[in-house]
């Protein structure tokens, strides 16, 4: 395993994963999360579903990430001088050669996210994490595609950034893995008082979860995207669904007191 996929994985890494709950908060408000066994549930149910789904998108960020550029964009604004995504719902032309491979890929991850909580907090994450990534693994990738999709959704950011620290795209979905039960366990901690020790007992036990998950999602990538010199079919990827969480998150984006922003 690269070591950097630790500091990626790190919540600890300045990127602003610490604010998000996954859900959490406003399960613990339902009483749905009241305690170790029913966080365990939760957890269960989050990995299998969009955990899955964001492991492989995430691996296919990376295997994106790892082509060869297929267009250059002379004169484009830098992203932190105005540059802005088209507007939702706004589409470029099929085999543009204006279309950047990063904007396709990032709308399969739109098209993949119902909840519009979900993709705002998902492109909260994104674009910060893209952000402390290009400071911390300089890559021409990464540049890349903060010039084509300044606010990222989170799984491209995260796939972009692993490779850029020398991740294999089978890793990269590790890390969508574990993102996707360790952050809404340590907010269920603070939420609720757990045992923190019980808690991370827990995650260890979700240890051949994450290796199936990773799994999964990289061969699920790899399908869409056998090889650099073939054109990606990113529409062959999984759209595993979870409305519960979805109705989750837009109760959450309604609630007038909250710790978490999701």
């Amino acid at each position: 395993m690269n070591p950097a996929l630790l500091l990626i994985a790190d919540s600890r890494l300045p990127a602003g994963g610490h604010a998000h709950s996954g859900g959490v908060e406003r399960a613990v408000a339902s009483g749905a999360v009241h305690d170790v066994p029913s966080l365990d549930r939760f957890l269960r149910g989050r990995l299998h579903t969009t955990g899955t789904l964001a492991a492989a998108l995430t691996a296919a960020a990376a295997l994106q990430a790892s082509c060869p550029p297929t267009r250059t964009s002379p004169g484009t604004a830098r992203p932190d001088v105005g540059t802005a995504r088209p507007a939702a719902g706004t589409t470029q032309p099929a085999g543009s050669a204006d279309e950047s491979p990063w904007v396709r890929l990032d709308e399969e991850v739109d098209a993949r996210t119902a909840s519009p909580a979900q993709r705002d907090a998902s492109r909260t994450q994104g674009r910060l994490l893209l952000r402390v990534a290009r400071r911390v693994w300089p890559s021409n990738v990464l540049n890349d595609l903060a010039q084509a999709v300044p606010h990222p959704h989170h799984p491209i950011a995260l796939g972009a950034a692993a490779h850029a620290a020398g991740a294999t795209p089978e890793e990269a979905a590790m890390a969508a893995a574990y993102h996707a039960i360790s952050g809404p366990a340590t907010a269920a901690v603070r939420l609720l008082g757990l045992d923190p020790v019980a808690v991370h007992a827990l995650l260890a036990a979700f240890t051949p979860d994450l290796t199936a998950v990773a799994a999964q999602g990289h061969f699920a990538a790899t399908n869409a995207h056998p090889a650099p010199h073939l054109a990606p079919q990113w529409e062959a990827l999984p759209a595993y669904s979870a409305p519960a969480l979805d109705l989750l998150a837009e109760q959450h984006a309604q609630a007038e007191v909250r710790l978490f922003v999701s």
